[in-house]
Order: structure tokens, then C-alpha cells, then sequence
């Protein structure tokens, strides 16, 4: 199946960071504009595209900053297919060749190790008592891949939820990392 259909361009603020490769430049604004509409939110869907060939092939988009060609734009993908999970999603998906990337914001309820070992065996009866436990910590992760295979992954706590607290890492979501880069192949 194809990619959906574009909605709005979100990504990349103009505020270029000569310091910060183009994909967490352009991950840390997705990461920003998500946080921006709260908690409690579905998972949330963007294809990363080369700002200079967004600017080419979209000439009203003219005002998109030029001063760093590497710079990536984020498209918010809206109507996306009708899926019980984001794996369940995600393989559905296939993207064009002008898609350098993809972004998935999704939220999760995360609980220390000690606590997942005295979960119950069955899926039900495991959610609902991961969603009681005191010790629960409600997570947005942001997580952004190239097909060139770079990828960077954002965590933001629902309890420490600030700009400045968002933690940065290649591999805090392994399996989402991998999820989403099997959408890129050809």
C-alpha cells in the first residue's frame, strides 16, 4: 500500500543547528510540535523530506530556510489505514523514492524491570494491570530513520514534561527502529 496522503508540513522551524545532524534537527521540531498538543494522543505518522527538494518541487514554499541543504522537512501523514497496533500499521506502509525518512510519535506506558516480572501472562489481564501500577510511567517516544539506516530516537516523560528534559538516544527503541525502517526498503 502507499504512503498516505500528505497533511501539513510541520517540520523544519528555519532554525537550522549547524551542530546537530539534520535528522535530530528535524526530529527535536517534530518531538516539539507533538508535545505542543498534550498527552493522550494516537500515534502520529511523518514523512522526512530534503527541505531543498521540498523548496524545488513546491516553489510557494519558497520561504523555507536555504542556509543548510541538508536540512530535513517533516509531513504530517493524516488518514492513515485503519490498524489494531503501530506494527500492524506500519506494515501496511510503502513510501516513494522522494521520502528520505519517516517519523512515528507514540506514546507508552513503561514500568521499572522489577515490576514487569510479576505481570500476568495474558495480554488483557496484563494491560489492565500495567495501567493500575503505582510505579507506571507514561512515555512519548519520537522516533525518526533515513534510509541511509541513521535513526534517532526522543523520550519525554509524562512526569518531567519539558523541553529540556527529553532524553536523545540511537537505540532506546530498538524494535520500533527496525519497524520503521522495514517501511523504507524498496
Amino acid at each position: 500500500m502507499p504512503a498516505p496522503a500528505a497533511a501539513a508540513r510541520v517540520g523544519h522551524s528555519g532554525r537550522v543547528n549547524p551542530l546537530l545532524p539534520p535528522l535530530l534537527s528535524c526530529a527535536r521540531d517534530i518531538e516539539r510540535h507533538v508535545a505542543a498538543a498534550g498527552w493522550d494522543q494516537p500515534a502520529r505518522l511523518f514523512a522526512l523530506v530534503p527541505t531543498a527538494q521540498l523548496r524545488a518541487a513546491q516553489p510557494h514554499l519558497a520561504q523555507l530556510s536555504e542556509e543548510d541543504d541538508d536540512a530535513l522537512s517533516a509531513i504530517e501523514q493524516e488518514d492513515l489505514p485503519p490498524a489494531d497496533s503501530v506494527e500492524t500499521l506500519l506494515a501496511q506502509l510503502a513510501w516513494p523514492p522522494e521520502v528520505d525518512g519517516i517519523a512515528l510519535a507514540v506514546e507508552r506506558i513503561v514500568l521499572p524491570p522489577q515490576a514487569q516480572a510479576d505481570l500476568p501472562r495474558t495480554d488483557a489481564e496484563a494491560l489492565a494491570a500495567v495501567a493500575q501500577h503505582p510505579d507506571r510511567q507514561d512515555v512519548r517516544l519520537l522516533v525518526a530513520v533515513r534510509r541511509d539506516g541513521s535513526a534517532t530516537c526522543l523520550l519525554r516523560q509524562r512526569a518531567h514534561d519539558s523541553d529540556d528534559q527529553v532524553a536523545v538516544g540511537q537505540d532506546i527503541a530498538p524494535g520500533l527502529v527496525e519497524a520503521l525502517s522495514a517501511t523504507l526498503q524498496d
